[in-house]
């Protein structure tokens, strides 16, 4: 069996389940932080680019944008994908190296209200399509990710089966959607290594190539069943031919979707680990900017390949840069949407932080991951004290996660700047009581 039938005997079967209690919660948490993520992204390029190249496709259609303006379903995924990747405060699923509630919940979305589906079905979508999706990139691992943007390439399979389940295909159909999806999955890391508009559009794309895979697979397209593991399939054309035999063995018992990162901080998440211990060093020594001589980390290489940025001159960059965003937390106590602004990026004694900072790659560090996103951080103080400190999870991972009222939090403070304090207090009740909610309308995407 292929493992794009192991897949769809599990959406079969699945369709029928009743969804666990923690399982719901940890749907509802992750749709919370989808929206959390979507509304400052919704101006950041090339957003307003996208929108205005889209108009066409804009005012018809039973899809929604955040604006309350109809769309149809793949033109919404595609927009509501993109922005909700373009802050760079989407959750990650570690073990897959991918952020799977941009497309995936994008998707999700645009079929369950052009279908008129239920809360509670739309949830459903959203679990399938991360359990899914997750396990693809657990399979195809580091190797894939030396070169590929997970969150464009597995994410159009988190947003095809999603879709797929919401559109009721089973078996075989099911599996086709999947097929098709794997001949759309693109998004190269090489695309954010200068600076660039192109990095949130993955979301995008996967999002609205994962809602055409599933349409065509319901208007009876086919594809290749053995497109993830044949001998010129996905596995071994953008891997090193991984292991497909126990790609199902845990489907509908370890569910993923109860294990997300969520985001504590804005940017790139490799460097999470640095902040965080740099700002627990300060907390523990009562530590300010001025006394600090020398700040060193070590850390993972994704960590330092990807967040690489010594000398950011515009946002894009700073969010890649472990340098700016370690400076920036200890300068200034945090790294939120603040820490990307004009005056910030010129910021002297940001600028100057920077200078005093050195990273390097710690084997230790980098042979646990990506299960672990670890840092290690030294603090040398002007008076020649010495401060060390191993921060092993980053706050938001699974082992240190975000408590339900500090999710709360983070979608207040992301979204009410954009839709007002009372909208978003309503909508956010309503995302809590999404598995009694007869219909999608009025959720402000």
């Amino acid at each position: 069996m292929h493992a794009t039938e192991v897949f769809a005997g599990h959406a079969t079967e699945f369709r029928q389940a009743r969804l666990d209690d923690e399982v719901l919660h940890h749907a509802k948490r992750a749709v919370i932080d989808w929206y959390a993520a979507l509304f400052p992204g919704l101006s950041v390029a090339p957003m307003p680019q996208l929108r205005a190249l889209l108009a066409d496709d804009l005012d018809r259609g039973r899809a929604r944008l955040p604006d309350g303006r109809c769309a149809a379903p793949r033109a919404a995924a595609l927009l509501n994908g993109t922005a909700a990747h373009a802050a760079e405060v989407d959750d990650s699923f570690r073990e897959a190296m991918y952020h799977p509630g941009a497309a995936t919940v994008a998707a999700a979305l645009a079929i369950a209200q052009d279908g008129r589906a239920s809360g509670l079905d739309f949830l459903r979508g959203v679990v399938l399509g991360y359990e899914v999706s997750t396990r693809i990139g657990v399979v195809m691992g580091r190797p894939h990710y030396r070169h590929w943007h997970n969150t464009g390439t597995v994410g159009t399979f988190g947003a095809a089966s999603a879709a797929a389940g919401l559109l009721g295909l089973q078996g075989e159909s099911f599996a086709h959607a999947l097929a098709t999806a794997a001949t759309f999955a693109a998004g190269l890391q090489q695309a954010f290594r200068m600076d660039s508009m192109s990095k949130p559009l993955h979301a995008g794309r996967a999002a609205e190539s994962g809602v055409l895979a599933a349409q065509l697979a319901a208007r009876g397209v086919t594809g290749s069943l053995d497109v993830l593991d044949g001998e010129a399939g996905f596995g071994r054309a953008m891997g090193d031919g991984p292991d497909w035999s126990k790609v199902g063995d845990t489907l509908g018992r370890d569910f993923h979707i109860t294990r997300l990162t969520f985001k504590n901080h804005v940017g790139c998440g490799h460097t999470f680990a640095a902040i965080d211990g740099a700002l627990e060093l300060v907390r523990r020594h009562g530590l300010r900017a001025s006394d600090i001589r020398h700040v060193h980390v070590a850390t993972y290489g994704p960590a330092l390949d990807i967040a690489c940025y010594e000398d950011p001159r515009t946002v894009n960059e700073a969010r890649f840069s472990l340098r700016f965003v370690v400076a920036t937390a200890l300068v200034h106590g945090s790294v939120r949407l603040t820490a990307y602004t004009p005056e910030r990026l010129a910021d002297a004694d940001t600028r100057a932080m920077m200078a005093r900072i050195t990273a390097v790659v710690d084997p230790q560090l980098d042979a646990a991951f990506p299960g672990r996103r670890s840092a290690r951080v030294e603090i040398e103080t002007a008076d020649g004290r010495r401060h060390a400190w191993l921060q092993p999870d980053r706050k938001g991972d699974p082992e240190l996660p975000l408590s339900d009222a500090e999710l709360e939090d983070k979608f207040l403070e992301l979204a009410s700047p954009v839709i007002g304090a009372g909208r978003a207090q309503g909508l956010l009740q309503r995302l809590w009581g999404l598995d009694q909610a007869g219909d999608l309308q009025g959720l402000g995407a």
